[in-house]
């Protein structure tokens, strides 16, 4: 059975920091891309990131996370993260991770409000 958990989402101030993490399991997890996207209330799913499968040497980023956010990934232990600084309320939104285009998980949900 294909899982994929998201974890590490949470209420932070703006300007502040969150990690989160998708462990994944019942697939071969090196050999998929894997993905972040987001999407907040009212609007239409957004890729955030991704990385390329096996070492990860490729990372792509939305404009609009483009050196806030980091993609990065641990084969060994079958999980992706996803680094977010310097948090905007634009930002508040669920994460979900998805390896390539054919799987996905649950997602959580980060909002960012003073």
């Amino acid at each position: 059975e294909v899982q994929l958990q998201a974890s590490g989402g949470g209420l932070v101030q703006p300007g502040g920091s969150l990690r989160l993490c998708c462990a994944a399991s019942g697939f071969i997890f090196s050999s998929y891309a894997m993905n972040w996207y987001r999407q907040a209330p009212g609007k239409e799913r957004e890729l955030v990131a991704q990385i390329s499968s096996g070492s990860g040497g490729r990372t792509y980023y939305a404009d609009s996370v483009k050196g806030r956010f980091t993609i990065s990934r641990d084969n060994a232990k079958n999980t992706v993260y996803l680094q977010m600084n310097s948090l905007k309320p634009e930002d508040t939104a669920v994460y979900t991770c998805a390896a390539g285009g054919r799987y996905s998980g649950q997602g959580t949900l980060v909002t960012v409000s003073s």
